[in-house]
């Protein structure tokens, strides 16, 4: 099965440019590398690296003009040639056997979509998971799943295009995007499973990303909100739904942070009600699936 890696960025520089590195370095690397780039601009020397890739035939830079999580997602989906398309995340240090472990877990088992290991900074591969725990994806043990991490996952093409893709009413932070698709694809008899050969240090870089949308403790706009809310306003299977919308607000504002600082707690709570105001109109649209053909703008 050919393989195509899809890497969303916003905003990365040395960080996108060293897990490129990485993952042309691979022994048994991707069949092709997509970089979909929503950023305005890069560092001379990150933009000069991507060209060189890009003319050598490595990568493939695609750019788009705005910030979306989902639609640059979407966007790779049809562009890859892969029978499997492998999602990244752009600040990451992939394991030697990455790759190689996605395309063999799809196929030995009868699944479409693959979650692989995600260790976040100081995690290590975790033994066993205690009976009834949540599961944790440095888990060390292959499981059936309800969820993945979206910093590393692969599926077949053939069965995303069937699901519609990605839901674009999924902005800034896009929180939830994830288990939206998830709940999305369980729903239509689609199987996900986790397996921990397929590994990645996520790095977690302090700039870029969905950190250019501010940090969620400390910002007034309802950015980090809106996709908690609308999943919950959309999700199938979440139990108890409408009474985690109700406890949302008070977890919001239930932490070391607004202790120390209770002067935020208005101010979070303002960004939690424009964040479900917010999702409440999105809620009230289709969602914004793919149709199968390429977004008009894309450029190479």
């Amino acid at each position: 099965m050919l393989i195509s890696a899809v890497i969303p960025t916003y905003r990365r520089e040395q960080v996108l440019a060293d897990s490129i590195r990485y993952l042309l370095a691979l022994q048994a690397p991707a069949d092709e590398i997509l970089i979909v780039d929503q950023s305005e601009r890069h560092e001379p020397q990150v933009s000069e690296a991507l060209q060189a890739w890009h003319d050598a035939g490595r990568i493939r830079w695609i750019h788009l003009a705005q910030p979306s999580i989902t639609h640059a997602m979407n966007t790779g989906l049809l562009q890859a040639r892969g029978e499997i398309v492998l999602f990244l995340d752009d600040d990451i240090i992939p394991d030697a056997n990455l790759v190689d472990a996605h395309v063999r877990t799809h196929t030995e088992n009868i699944c479409s979509i693959v979650a692989g290991q995600v260790l976040q900074p100081g995690e290590e591969v975790l033994a066993e998971s205690p009976p009834d725990a949540e599961f944790l994806f440095r888990s060390s043990q292959r499981a059936w799943v309800r969820e993945l991490m979206g910093g590393n996952f692969s599926v077949k093409k053939d069965a995303a295009l069937r699901l519609g893709g990605f839901d674009e009413n999924f902005v800034r932070v896009a929180y939830r995007f994830e288990a939206e698709f998830c709940d999305r694809a369980i729903s239509a008899g689609e199987k996900i499973l986790f397996e921990p050969a397929a590994s990645i240090r996520h790095l977690k870089a302090g700039s870029g990303g969905t950190r250019a949308f501010g940090a969620h403790l400390t910002t007034i706009k309802p950015h980090h909100a809106v996709g908690a809310y609308y999943f919950l306003l959309r999700a199938r299977h979440i139990k108890r739904r409408w009474w985690q919308m109700v406890l949302r607000p008070l977890r919001a504002v239930r932490t070391r942070h607004h202790l120390r600082r209770p002067w935020w707690i208005p101010l979070t709570l303002a960004a939690e009600f424009g964040g479900f105001i917010w999702a409440l109109a999105l809620r009230l649209r289709k969602p914004k699936l793919i149709s199968g053909q390429p977004p008009a703008s894309v450029s190479q």
